[in-house]
């Protein structure tokens, strides 16, 4: 049993269930400065041990693993104490807020030998296990370009999210293009359009409404485009990935509650494109945490966090994230994205605001694979 120690109850709080119910985990404690927030919640779930300051938290030798969910700036910092501390890291996207510290953290998991785990929802929610399903089946055939998107309105988003530009939270989009054939991002050139209101802007001096930029990866003759927004774009919330193969291509609808479309190649014209309904793939995870694929942690209505509300429940992602994190463990293995992995994605995004900034400049990334 691998004792979990959750980071943060915002967000956080949506993952104790899955961590009380898991076979191999022990929901062993909480960590939340608010102090009457984290009496709230260990109450609600009964969980015992309690802590107000992380510090003292990661001098628990009980604590096997944390899982950070807290505000973006905190990441970097905290993962790396984490890490130096000899525990387990599952760390909400992005990774960090630059590539020195995504750096930083690949060195620190490579150093300590423990495990580092960026939970990006994408890459187990189930639009993208099935298309992985159509591509390991061969079904897709040749896989020839990919594309994706992140648009969503952050307007009475608090704290940091203001003005925020769009590629520094990038990875929704990032993941599951680089994530399907498991690519390294090599160069990016990202361009900016439009303009959002001056009091955001002058926030992080990023005036772009919408940034879109396109990923080169390494060793593959494949590229990638992904754009996103976050202000004065109207747009329902959309996080979309499309796959073209030269057999079958995968389209993300254009509406939420819509079906995607799959294209089969050499048909009579009117038969190409068809509707698919997406499978859920509770069948992979143990029987404990399958309900969680299809139903939110916080079911009353006045107690849904606007993130996973907004995000169309994250695609039933959150109990496959919590299941390969506590097997990777086990199995003494690299999750999936692993340390490089993650740093890679979220410097993509990083990077790709500089090249915006520079008027689409080419900007090689790092060698992350230490």
């Amino acid at each position: 049993m691998i004792n979990i120690a959750i980071v943060g109850l915002g967000f956080g709080a949506e993952f104790i269930p899955i961590y009380q119910r898991h076979p191999n985990t022990n929901m062993y404690a909480i960590c939340q400065r608010n102090v009457e927030k984290l009496n709230e919640i260990g109450d609600a779930y009964g969980i015992e041990k309690r802590y107000s300051n992380y510090d003292e938290l990661l001098a628990d030798p009980n604590v096997d693993a944390v899982h950070i969910n807290s505000p973006i700036p905190n990441h970097a910092e905290q993962s790396l104490k984490a890490l130096r501390a000899g525990k387990h890291v599952a760390c909400t996207v992005p990774m960090a807020t630059s590539v020195e510290d995504c750096l930083e953290i690949v060195k620190a998991c490579k150093e300590s030998g423990k495990k580092y785990m960026m939970m990006e929802t994408v890459v187990y929610s189930r639009e993208f296990l099935f298309v992985k399903e159509l591509y390991e089946t061969g079904e897709l055939g040749k896989v020839q370009f990919l594309k994706a998107s992140h648009q969503q309105d952050m307007d009475g988003w608090p704290d940091y999210w203001p003005g925020l530009p769009p590629m520094h939270y990038a990875t929704h989009c990032v993941g599951p293009v680089a994530g399907l054939l498991k690519l390294e991002a090599d160069y990016v050139s990202c361009f900016g359009s439009g303009t959002i209101r001056e009091e955001l802007a002058k926030i992080h001096n990023s005036p772009f409404a919408v940034e879109s930029a396109h990923i080169k990866f390494k060793d593959s003759d494949l590229s990638a485009y992904v754009y996103r927004s976050l202000f004065d774009v109207a747009r329902q919330y959309r996080e979309s990935f499309e796959v073209y193969g030269d057999k079958k291509s995968f389209e993300w609808q254009l509406i939420e509650d819509e079906q995607p479309v799959i294209h089969t190649a050499k048909k009579p014209e009117p038969e190409i494109p068809e509707k698919v309904t997406v499978p859920d793939y509770a069948r992979l995870l143990p029987a404990e945490i399958a309900g969680f694929t299809t139903k939110g942690v916080y079911d009353a209505d006045e107690q849904q966090h606007l993130s996973f509300t907004q995000g169309g429940g994250h695609g039933g992602s959150h109990p496959h994230m919590v299941h390969e994190f506590v097997s990777a463990i086990i199995d003494d293995r690299d999750p999936f994205p692993n340390a490089a992995q993650s740093a890679n994605w979220t410097s993509v995004g990083i990077l790709a605001h500089e090249s915006a900034l520079q008027g689409g400049k080419l900007i090689k990334l790092p060698d992350f694979n230490l």
